[in-house]
């Protein structure tokens, strides 16, 4: 664990939304309204010391708000939300990497993981191991940087 935690200000920011939502899986709640989220772009916007922040601390502060954002209050993400954001917000680093076996040993350490959970530690390694494996780290090495 990285030791980090939510501010009292951001679990509550975290916490917001329906109150009347229930204990039960999601798969046998009804239908609901979701309120409308707050772009990361915008959250980023508002943290005063990235204002100036360099390319990479903006890529990194993005990954810390994707993952608070996906978190439960704990400051974790569940093994199915992860799985769901590699899908959605990784997809062009996950994309052809299914049949290979070091993908699928870093998924099969995934579904393995003793707690149910991944802290953001966790979930950053996930990250750069994959990022480390995929098609699309070759094609960005390859890329002219200078004339």
């Amino acid at each position: 664990m990285c030791g980090c935690m939510h501010s009292s200000r951001d679990q509550t920011l975290h916490l917001e939304g329906d109150p009347s939502l229930s204990a039960a899986p999601p798969s046998t709640l009804a239908p609901r309204k979701m309120r409308k989220s707050i772009s990361i772009s915008k959250q980023l916007a508002s943290i005063k010391a990235l204002k100036k922040g360099s390319d990479l601390e903006k890529a990194i502060a993005s990954i810390a708000l994707i993952f608070r954002n996906s978190s439960d209050p704990d400051g974790k993400l569940g093994k199915a939300i992860a799985k769901d954001l590699l899908q959605t917000q990784f997809r062009n680093f996950t994309e052809g990497q299914e049949t290979k076996p070091k993908y699928k040993d870093l998924l099969s350490e995934l579904d393995e993981h003793t707690e149910n959970k991944l802290d953001f530690e966790d979930f950053m390694i996930l990250l750069l191991s994959i990022t480390v494996i995929s098609d699309l780290l070759q094609n960005i090495w390859s890329v002219k940087i200078m004339n």
